[in-house]
């Protein structure tokens, strides 16, 4: 069992998995590679719903982290913070949809979801990052 003080570096290495598999993902379909594409953007989703599990496992167990800065890192904190909570939770539903066009080989509709789902979940994963450091690992 991994202990529950592990779980924000846990939920920061499976964003920052997800963010490394989107990329990869986006670099695949522009070369063609639509095997390996799909591989990278499924495994992209797995990751994230294991995140999810993981942090509302934590969050449910633990409650929140109060942001130890002070000054102008706590407005930068709040800046990286809101558009990542509000782009969180429409990312799930976003990322269904543009999967499920896909499995359904409706690839015009897929690709003009995905133009839009790509850069927002990439955001929301890299910025999940950014966070955990900021609240932990900040001096």
């Amino acid at each position: 069992m991994v202990p529950l003080s592990f779980l924000p570096t846990l939920n920061a290495l499976l964003n920052s998995t997800s963010a490394v598999l989107l990329v990869t993902g986006y670099f695949f379909i522009r070369r063609k590679r639509v095997a390996a594409h799909k591989a990278c953007m499924v495994s992209a989703f797995v990751v994230s719903v294991f995140f999810l599990a993981s942090y509302v496992y934590y969050h449910a167990h633990h409650g929140s982290t109060p942001f130890p800065g002070q000054g102008w890192v706590r407005a930068v904190y709040f800046a990286i913070l809101v558009p990542h909570v509000i782009l969180a939770a429409a990312i799930l539903p976003l990322a269904l949809v543009t999967l499920y066009r896909a499995w359904k080989k409706d690839f015009e509709r897929h690709r003009r979801l995905a133009r839009w789902t790509l850069p927002l979940w990439l955001f929301v994963s890299v910025s999940g990052v950014v966070i955990y450091w900021m609240l932990y690992h900040l001096p």
